[in-house]
């Protein structure tokens, strides 16, 4: 038993180490940069308190940012969950070749989110506006991620269409779990497919409903590879995300501390959001 224990120690304690080393400890030291004025170079800051905290709750620019990224987490969020979950229904169903589109399905998710975003950024600007032009379109004849009122579109379109892959495996994988014996019982009591979705089906994959809410709300207030690869930010700042900002500002813009004190106020409000979250949705699993 001591030489199993031994084993267990050996296989836990390097991980452990590892992310203490690569997580943990750059966690604290930006915890205890963001009470300074240091400027990521050299070897010299003061200690200016509370001070950056501050001058976050009246800068405008890291208000524009909070705002596009919540703004643009809710509308990912809702669009995913009803894609994702339509399209599990489907590959649900008894229907040919349904292990092939799974596999397609799921596809954008094993892709890299800068390829993909690079991918995107020249169909919007020299495909979609291309057809725009032949077919008289005057939506699609101007490449949208050049507009500062529709640029942010542009990535939920991206973030959407490689989302949904990983939350339509996800409630597959609850369907699954639903005895077919059930939907038979209903189909002799004579419910139609709408009723038995909202009676049978949603009640009893709440539960994914939920994980799929809370990741995809998460994923989407952390955009950061998209807006590199799609807008870089702009035009303006009209697509500067939160990440993007602490990203820009800290490592290139020489607010180091500023940047860090923002990076923690952006993990309280994300932790704050899950927890919300996740209470209210598995108060509702419990309600159905």
């Amino acid at each position: 038993m001591s030489k199993r224990i031994y084993t267990y120690y050996w296989m836990t304690i390097p991980a452990v180490l590892l992310f203490f080393l690569f997580l943990t400890l750059p966690a604290i030291q930006g915890v205890y940069y963001s009470f300074t004025n240091y400027n990521g170079f050299g070897q010299t800051y003061d200690f200016i308190g509370l001070r950056n905290y501050i001058n976050l709750f009246t800068d405008n620019v890291v208000g524009d940012a909070y705002w596009f990224t919540i703004k643009f987490a809710v509308v990912v969020t809702i669009l995913v969950n009803i894609f994702s979950l339509m399209i599990a229904l489907g590959l649900n169903a008894s229907i040919r070749f349904r292990n092939f589109f799974r596999g397609i399905y799921f596809l954008p998710n094993i892709l890299s989110v800068l390829i993909v975003g690079y991918i995107f950024n020249y169909l919007f600007s020299n495909v979609f506006t291309v057809w725009g032009q032949s077919l008289g379109i005057n939506a699609l004849s101007t490449n949208i991620l050049g507009n500062e009122s529709l640029a942010w579109l542009g990535v939920v379109i991206v973030a959407v269409w490689q989302g949904i892959a990983l939350n339509t495996i996800l409630y597959l994988a609850g369907l699954q779990t639903i005895p077919s014996d059930v939907y038979e019982a209903s189909s002799l009591d004579g419910a139609g497919k709408w009723r038995e979705f909202w009676s049978i089906t949603f009640p009893l994959i709440a539960p994914f409903f939920t994980i799929n809410m809370v990741l995809a709300m998460k994923n989407a207030l952390m955009v950061f590879d998209q807006i590199v690869a799609l807008t870089n930010g702009g035009p303006g700042r009209a697509t500067q995300s939160i990440s993007f900002l602490i990203y820009t500002g800290g490592f290139e813009g020489g607010e180091f501390a500023y940047q860090s004190a923002n990076s923690v106020i952006y993990f309280i409000v994300i932790a704050i959001i899950s927890i919300l979250q996740i209470r209210f949705l598995q108060r509702r699993e419990m309600d159905m």
